[in-house]
C-alpha cells in the first residue's frame, strides 16, 4: 500500500465534501469554480476532506484550528502541496522554505526591513506613484490591473535595484513571465506528475518563464556583487546580512542560491500580490462611493495637496482600513497548504504524517465566528465599529498569525508597497464597476 493510500484510509473518519466523481474526485468542480467549492466545505465541519485525484486533501474550515495550525509550523510545515510545486520557482525563499530553513533565513532577512529602511523605500514608492498619476488625464479609461502591474514592477525595481538601468526593461518582461508562473504552478499542484511533464505547449511555456524569472535574480545578484556600496535598496541589505547566531560563532550570509530564491520570492510578492490587492480596493470602492468619499476626504485633509510620506501613516487611519478591509475580502492569493511532518491531532482528529492541508483564505476571513456582523460585507468601519476579533488565522491576511511571516508583517509599508494613500496628483477619480469573477486558481500561496 503507497503512503498516498495509507494516509487516505487513515483520514475516513472525516466527512467528505459531496459531489466527488471517480478517479478525478474533487478536480472539476475546483477548477470550474474554486472559490465557491472551497468555501461550500464549511457547511459540513471544522475538518473535511476533498479528493484531487488520488490525492486527499483536508480543508481547514475552523479559523482556531487554522491558527493553531499555522503557529506549529515544526509540526505542520510547509511541505507537500503547493510549496514541492513551488520549489521549482522560488526554492527555499522565506515564504516557501520550510521550517529547518526557515529561522537562519529570517533572522539574515528580517534587517532588509528594519524600520530605519522605510522611510526610504516609502520615498521611491510615492514618487514613482506621484509621477504616474500626474500622466493620467480627465476622462481618461484605465485597465486596472495592467496599470497597478506596470506601477508595483516600476516601484520593486527602484527598491531593489535602483541604479541598475538595466533591470527596468527585464521588470517588465518579468511582469509578463507572472501568469505562466502562477498558472503553472498549481496546474502543477492539481495534476499528476506525468501530465505537468509532457513536452505540451502550456508546459514548455511554464519551464522558459521560471528560467527567465531564475535568471534574470541570478543577473541582479552579480550586478550587485559587482559593487559593494551600500546603495540603500533590498538587495544591498540582502548582501550585506550576516547571521550572528550561527554555530560555532561563524557569521554567514546568505548563500547563492539562497540570494537567487530571495529576490524571485521579493518580485513576485512586491508585483503581482500588490497589483492583484491594490485593483480590488479599487473594486470595492467603485462599489461603495461612500467609503471612497470619506477616503478622499481624509487623504486631503492630511496631505493637502502633495505627496504621502511615510511619517503620514498614523494620521491616515481611516486609509489603513480600506486597506485591510479589501484584503480581507479579497485577499490576493485564495488558498495556501501544509503538510504534517508527523503524526499529530488536530480538532480532536488524528492526522498521520503526510496530511495535505489546505486554507481557503477567504472562507477562513469570512467566517462568521471573525467577524459575526455580515463578514461578507465589505465595511472598513467594522474594525472602530466593534471590539477587534482574534489576529486573523490565515498566511495571506494583513496581520498573519504565522510565525513565518514575521519578516513580512514587521513593518505597515512592507504588506503593500502600492499607491495608498492616493496620490493628489490623480484628482477625483471614479471607476465602473464590472462583475468579478471567481478567484482564478492561479492565485495561490
Amino acid at each position: 500500500m503507497s503512503s498516498t493510500t495509507r494516509t487516505a484510509a487513515a483520514l475516513d473518519s472525516l466527512p467528505l465534501a459531496p459531489g466527488a466523481l471517480p478517479v478525478a474526485g474533487h478536480l472539476l468542480p475546483l477548477l470550474r469554480d474554486p472559490l465557491s467549492f472551497m468555501t461550500a466545505p464549511a457547511g459540513y465541519g471544522e475538518l473535511v476532506r476533498i479528493r484531487l485525484g488520488p490525492r486527499t486533501m483536508v480543508v481547514i474550515c475552523s479559523p482556531d484550528l487554522a491558527l493553531r495550525a499555522l503557529r506549529d509550523d515544526r509540526t505542520f510545515d510547509k511541505i507537500g502541496g503547493i510549496f514541492d510545486q513551488t520549489r521549482s520557482v522560488l526554492g527555499d525563499g522565506l515564504s516557501n522554505c520550510p521550517h529547518h530553513l526557515h529561522r537562519r533565513q529570517r533572522r539574515l532577512l528580517q534587517p532588509t526591513f528594519h524600520r530605519f529602511r522605510m522611510p526610504g523605500y516609502a520615498q521611491t514608492m510615492t514618487g514613482l506613484i506621484d509621477e504616474t498619476t500626474r500622466t493620467w488625464q480627465d476622462g481618461q479609461v484605465l485597465d486596472v490591473l495592467p496599470e497597478t502591474r506596470a506601477l508595483g514592477s516600476r516601484v520593486l525595481a527602484a527598491c531593489m535595484f535602483p541604479e541598475a538601468a538595466l533591470m527596468s526593461t527585464q521588470m517588465t518582461r518579468l511582469t509578463d513571465a507572472f501568469d505562466a508562473v502562477l498558472r503553472g504552478v498549481l496546474r502543477k499542484v492539481l495534476l499528476p506528475a506525468w501530465a505537468t511533464n509532457l513536452p505540451l505547449l502550456a508546459n514548455r511555456r511554464f519551464q522558459r518563464a521560471v528560467d527567465h524569472l531564475r535568471q534574470t535574480a541570478q543577473t541582479a545578484v552579480e550586478h550587485r556583487r559587482s559593487n559593494d556600496r551600500d546603495h540603500g535598496d533590498l538587495l544591498s541589505a540582502m548582501l550585506a546580512a550576516r547571521d550572528e547566531e550561527t554555530p560555532g560563532g561563524a557569521q554567514t550570509a546568505l548563500t547563492e542560491t539562497e540570494l537567487i530564491d530571495n529576490v524571485v520570492t521579493f518580485v513576485i510578492a512586491g508585483t503581482d500580490t500588490s497589483a492583484i490587492s491594490l485593483a480590488w480596493a479599487l473594486y470595492l470602492l467603485a462599489q461603495h462611493p461612500d467609503v471612497a468619499d470619506h477616503l478622499r476626504t481624509e487623504v486631503d485633509t492630511v496631505l493637502g495637496g502633495r505627496p504621502a510620506r511615510y511619517d503620514d501613516l498614523p494620521r491616515l487611519p481611516f486609509t489603513g482600513d480600506v486597506i485591510n478591509e479589501a484584503l480581507r475580502c479579497y485577499p490576493p492569493a485564495w488558498i495556501t497548504t501544509r503538510t504534517t511532518a508527523v503524526d499529530t491531532h488536530l480538532g480532536g482528529h488524528q492526522l498521520p504524517q503526510g496530511t495535505v492541508l489546505g486554507f481557503c483564505v477567504p472562507l477562513l476571513q469570512r467566517h462568521p465566528g471573525q467577524f459575526p456582523d455580515h463578514p461578507e460585507r465589505f465595511d472598513p468601519d467594522r474594525r472602530s465599529a466593534q471590539p477587534a476579533p482574534p489576529r486573523p488565522a490565515t498566511p495571506c491576511s494583513p496581520s498573519a498569525a504565522a510565525p513565518a511571516n514575521a519578516s513580512a508583517t514587521s513593518s505597515p509599508a512592507a504588506s503593500s508597497p502600492s499607491p495608498w494613500p492616493p496620490s493628489p496628483a490623480a484628482g477625483d477619480w471614479s471607476s465602473c464597476p464590472t462583475t468579478p469573477r471567481p478567484y482564478p486558481p492561479d492565485q495561490a500561496c
